[in-house]
């Protein structure tokens, strides 16, 4: 069976950015997805569509066709106090790299990175943590077969069901 549009893939990958791997998942424990419904970024599903069990893959996706050059406008810079509990700044969390859950102002939870702490203020960078890079896939298809009614409806793992008011999840 080939790699198309609502079948259930397993695949092994290796990912490798700035020549060190980034990511990866073995074939004892693959990458599963539903192909076609936009789980992955699209130029990857590209690459491995048409594929079957066994086949294996190379490729590389530039910035623009993975997670998007890294933009300076989506580094900001926020006050200190936004970074206090209870009356204190959490300087434990403020560690260059390190990655903290915000929220913006339509209560979405977004992920910054710590890129810079200043006296008064913090810069965030808001961009995808591989914006700006070259990625370089390899690995082989590990399985494919037909999704269920229920998988094209609620998702391989439930991704698709409502969240429950409450839920921090993004």
């Amino acid at each position: 069976m080939k790699v198309e549009k609502n079948k259930v893939v397993a695949l092994s990958y290796t990912l490798v950015v700035d020549g060190a791997v980034a990511d990866s998942a073995s074939a004892e424990k693959p990458l599963e997805y539903i192909h076609g419904t936009g789980m992955l970024l699209p130029r990857f599903e590209e690459e491995v569509a048409g594929k079957e069990p066994g086949e294996e893959y190379a490729f590389t996706l530039s910035p623009e066709e993975g997670y998007g050059v890294h933009n300076p406008q989506q580094v900001i810079d926020i006050p200190l106090a936004a970074f206090m509990i209870d009356g204190e700044v959490r300087r434990d969390l403020l560690v260059i790299g390190h990655t903290i859950p915000m929220m913006n102002q339509d209560g979405h939870v977004l992920q910054g990175t710590v890129a810079a702490v200043k006296e008064d203020s913090v810069s965030m960078d808001f961009n995808h943590p591989m914006a700006g890079k070259t990625l370089n896939f390899s690995g082989k298809v590990v399985s494919v077969r037909e999704a269920t009614e229920k998988e094209l409806t609620e998702g391989l793992h439930g991704e698709y069901l409502p969240r429950k008011e409450g839920c921090c999840k993004e």
